[in-house]
């Protein structure tokens, strides 16, 4: 692995015992607080969009994804690579419908 494809933060395993807004809030810090901007961009507003209508089994999904490099995720999001299977699920496809081009302006 490359330095640049080393992930900038190691989310924990899921604690099956961490309340459900507990979670969420995590998430969503995790989310906008990446390690590069992009990633930021592309994960914060998906989280302030939709990380509240998440059911768990979606929170699950989404918390591995964080798991990943910032650079692959990004990739990934903008279809410049196509995800691995395992992250190639409903999360994913909700994270690749989001028109990014209206949040940047």
């Amino acid at each position: 692995m490359s330095s640049y494809d080393a992930p900038g933060f190691t989310e924990p395993q899921i604690d099956k015992n961490e309340s459900i807004e507990t979670r969420r809030k995590r998430l969503k810090f995790r989310s906008w607080h990446r390690g590069i901007k992009e990633a930021d961009i592309l994960l914060g507003h998906f989280a302030d969009k939709h990380l509240n209508d998440l059911n768990d089994d979606q929170l699950d999904r989404y918390e591995d994804l964080l798991r990943e490099p910032d650079l692959k995720i990004v990739s990934w999001i903008t279809k410049d690579s196509k995800a691995p299977e395992y992250l190639q699920n409903d999360v994913m496809d909700m994270l690749q419908a989001i028109d990014y081009l209206k949040i940047i302006k």
